[in-house]
């Protein structure tokens, strides 16, 4: 019987899987990753922020698989050698592959600056995600008893999506916070450094100061042109411009949100890559082996009027995923593959539960209705990615408040 092996369950893995277990034919799949749970990764931030708990983004992965044709087995993925199609897992050692999905995670990227991994803290997934709220909620307690202001202050490095929906989500909740520290909702300081002179390239001027009015009334301090260049034990040191004085913001919780990288398997399987990520083929193969597929946050695949790779998000591991499947379906009936053709639908960030923006299709979503096409999206991700079931469970239904 021929073995399909999918590495990871995120977006782009799990997608692959729920969509190739429906095809007949005689081969069977093995889905393997480290967690024996799949988590809505665009939602990490309300873990961190304390909005809602780790369980309300994740559900077990074998709720979300057919048991009957695919086997899920939970390990760590160390080492891939496609010359001789075996991949090196922690626990189980060696396994075989007839056809193989890489769809490997992202880890935070550093960029080579002093200080980040030993002094910010990350939000790569669940558990990290959840050591950001915890960490929080301590320096509040802290505050109590030695009433050093810095413990109130939480620096985000970085103002991108993810920095932006992180701070929303602070400021959500900053009444919580300002309740166990004892002091008013306005002594919680939120502050975004940002290396950039402007924030969320991806929206036209219009939006992009909507967004930076929306973050003031919500009482974040946006640090713009800020270079980062070290992270010191509760402190966040950076440039401005072209004067390399250093200058510093201090707090008792820095998250650092600067970038991604693809997972470090890659790098360490000799794969040529570059930030962990592998340039593919138009039909989403790796350009050396024909029953590889590279997706998700370790592929590369080019925009081809930008000749850049487009931005790994969720929405396209997911449609990469669906063509994957699409495409081992025609591999394993013995026909041609097929290009894959990204369809960009829009992009929508939060700022907060009722606050938001974006771009669908050709329409621009501002405040309430944007927050409520966030909610949306994903709703619609836990239909694909673990059905109805799922999306009863955990669906995002709150869209009056």
């Amino acid at each position: 019987m021929t073995e399909v092996v999918v590495l990871g369950a995120g977006y782009a893995g799990l997608k692959t899987v729920r969509d190739l277990q429906k095809q007949s034919g005689d081969f069977h799949i093995t889905l393997i990753d480290r967690n024996s749970y799949h988590y809505e990764a665009t939602e990490l931030h309300e873990i961190a922020s304390g909005t809602h708990q780790p369980d309300k983004i994740t559900f077990p992965i074998v709720d979300a698989i057919d048991t009957k044709k695919v086997t899920f087995l939970q390990d760590k993925v160390e080492k891939v050698d496609c010359d001789a199609k075996t991949i090196q897992l922690e626990k189980t050692g060696n396994m075989s592959y007839d056809y193989l999905v890489i769809s490997l995670g992202f880890r935070s990227e550093g960029f080579g600056i002093p200080g980040v991994v030993e002094n910010a803290l990350q939000m790569v997934d669940v558990d990290s995600a959840n050591q950001v709220h915890e960490h929080v909620l301590s320096m509040m307690k802290k505050y109590r008893e030695t009433k050093d202001a810095n413990l109130l202050k939480l620096v985000i490095c970085g103002a991108g999506f993810t920095g932006i929906e992180l701070a929303g989500a602070f400021a959500d909740e900053r009444s919580a916070y300002a309740e166990i520290a004892g002091v008013k909702p306005e002594e919680i300081s939120i502050t975004c450094v940002e290396a950039m002179d402007s924030i969320l390239p991806m929206f036209d001027r219009d939006m992009a100061n909507y967004a930076m009015d929306v973050i003031q009334k919500r009482n974040i301090t946006l640090m713009l042109g800020a270079k980062i260049k070290e992270i010191q034990d509760g402190k966040v040191v950076y440039t401005k411009g072209d004067d390399e004085a250093p200058n510093f913001v201090e707090a008792g919780t820095i998250v650092w949100t600067t970038g991604v990288s693809g997972s470090q398997v890659m790098e360490e399987s000799g794969f040529e890559q570059r930030r962990g990520r592998v340039v593919v083929q138009s039909d989403l193969r790796h350009p050396h082996y024909e029953t590889v597929y590279v997706i998700g946050d370790v592929s590369a695949f080019m925009n081809p009027e930008s000749n850049r790779p487009y931005p790994t998000t969720a929405q396209i591991a997911t449609q990469m995923g669906k063509h994957t499947a699409k495409n081992l379906a025609h591999q394993l009936r013995g026909e041609a593959t097929e290009d894959f053709i990204y369809n960009e639908q829009g992009t929508v960030a939060s700022i907060g539960n009722t606050h938001g923006l974006g771009k669908v299709g050709k329409m621009s979503l501002k405040g309430y209705p944007a927050s409520v096409m966030k909610k949306v999206i994903v709703d619609k991700s836990l239909v694909d990615m673990g059905g109805l079931k799922e999306l009863l469970a955990k669906g995002r239904f709150d869209f009056y408040h």
